[in-house]
């Protein structure tokens, strides 16, 4: 079955690219360049993944990625932008992002990009299927991306899978930033290490209900994840 991708863009020119590119590819879009008119096309189209321009006339991305959260709290959401503030990559990520790329981009990149969120490929803890990790007082389950603990669970990213699985495995060593990047994103470009900032603080947010797993940072290297 064709995956389903919810695309919002007003630039004319490249919304045509890019939604071509993407049909020749095999994938079924729903293209839309007004705000107010996404919502109903979400609920009708019922998308696997939403790709949202930022700069949009009516309700910009960021506006429409809350208003999807709430109908949809799971489904993936990539946003384009051609900001590059911190604050605007913080935002988005809090809004529940996965992940976030700056025009102008490739079509390569986009297609890899949509490819590498929808395929979520479980992390090798070993053989075992079932495998589950110990970290302090949580259970991680890193094929099911949940993190549990005290009999709750909380669903996780495919990135904050990823680098909780490369923290967990690399346990009480220094671990260099660029290799996370490098790992996770793919290049250790300056965008990224701000979104590297923003996950490694997502990730000291989950885990802050057990003071023995520290992530410490070791300024102007990387850092290491300590339990006990």
């Amino acid at each position: 079955m064709a995956i389903k991708i919810l695309y919002v863009e007003d630039e004319v020119f490249l919304g045509k690219i890019v939604f071509e590119t993407l049909v020749s590819r095999g994938f079924l879009v729903h293209m839309e360049s007004d705000g107010n008119q996404v919502l109903n096309a979400f609920d009708n189209f019922v998308p696997d993944i939403c790709v949202l321009d930022v700069m949009l006339p009516n309700k910009n991305g960021f506006e429409l990625a809350a208003e999807i959260r709430k109908q949809n709290e799971q489904i993936p959401i990539i946003f384009l932008t051609a900001k590059t503030q911190t604050d605007d990559v913080v935002k988005g990520f809090k809004l529940g992002a996965n992940d976030y790329i700056r025009k102008p981009f490739s079509m390569e990149e986009l297609i890899v990009r949509i490819e590498s969120t929808l395929k979520l490929p479980a992390p090798d803890f070993g053989s075992r299927k079932d495998s589950l990790v110990n970290l302090g007082k949580f259970i991680f389950d890193p094929n099911k991306q949940l993190l549990l603990f005290n009999g709750e669970s909380l669903k996780l990213t495919f990135r904050e899978t990823e680098l909780l699985r490369y923290l967990s495995l690399s346990n009480n060593t220094i671990i260099q930033r660029k290799d996370l990047m490098n790992h996770i994103w793919g290049n250790d470009s300056f965008f990224n290490s701000r979104n590297l900032d923003v996950y490694i603080t997502k990730l000291r947010g989950y885990l802050k209900d057990d003071p023995s797993i520290q992530i410490i940072t070791i300024k102007g290297v990387g850092y290491r994840f300590v339990i006990g």
